[in-house]
């Protein structure tokens, strides 16, 4: 049984939790796309580009004796784009508009991508 709608399922129930959500995704950490739900956002670019982004705050927070990497947020002036790992293979990725609750982002994202890591950790390896 594939983990791809159990992961999409919680990226809906992020959509309803957090208003002004506007998708979210969730990639392998070497940048492949394991299931999304973003209308207008081109997956495979968005992975390509947060494994990149994990990878320097990876080095960021052990550079500075900050221990593992657990989330990024990046604030552009039309919205939010947040990383948090998911478990040790996977990142849940989060666009929000400007208006969104950073705060509840943070809560509502952090549970799911707790959840969300633990369903691709268990999942064979492909």
């Amino acid at each position: 049984m594939t983990i791809e709608p159990r992961i999409r399922d919680e990226l809906h129930t992020l959509r309803d939790q957090v208003r002004y959500f506007q998708g979210g995704m969730v990639a392998s950490v070497d940048g492949m796309v394991i299931a999304h739900d973003l209308p207008d956002i081109e997956p495979d670019g968005l992975a390509a580009l947060t494994a990149a982004a994990i990878g320097v705050a990876k080095r960021l927070t052990e550079a500075t004796g900050q221990g593992a990497f657990e989330e990024t947020l990046t604030r552009g002036s039309d919205g939010y784009i947040a990383a948090y790992s998911a478990g040790r293979r996977a990142v849940l990725t989060a666009v929000a508009s400007p208006h969104t609750n950073v705060g509840r982002l943070h809560l509502q994202a952090r549970r799911a991508a707790e959840r969300i890591g633990a369903l691709v950790d268990s999942a064979p390896r492909p």
